[in-house]
């Protein structure tokens, strides 16, 4: 295997388990504010927000990997 064939599949792997596991964890985490609006419908507004707060943060560890990829990719040519 060539190196670029080899910082391919790292850029590819890279991209795969950022993208999954944050997934994972949003569903978690929607799931576990659904359940909390879900007992206690006056906190909705304060559960709403941490869920945004959490869910964008989570979002950026997607785009660290993403960035981290075409970084990987760049180093090909």
């Amino acid at each position: 295997m060539t190196d670029s064939a080899i910082i391919a599949l790292a850029a590819a792997f890279c991209i795969a388990v950022s993208t999954i596991f944050p997934a994972l964890a949003q569903g978690k985490a929607a799931r576990a504010a659904l359940e909390g609006i879900a007992r206690q419908p006056d906190a909705a507004k304060d559960i709403r927000s941490a869920l945004l707060l959490s869910l964008a943060l989570m979002e950026a560890l997607t785009i660290y990997g993403l960035l981290i990829a075409f970084m990987l990719v760049g180093k090909i040519g």
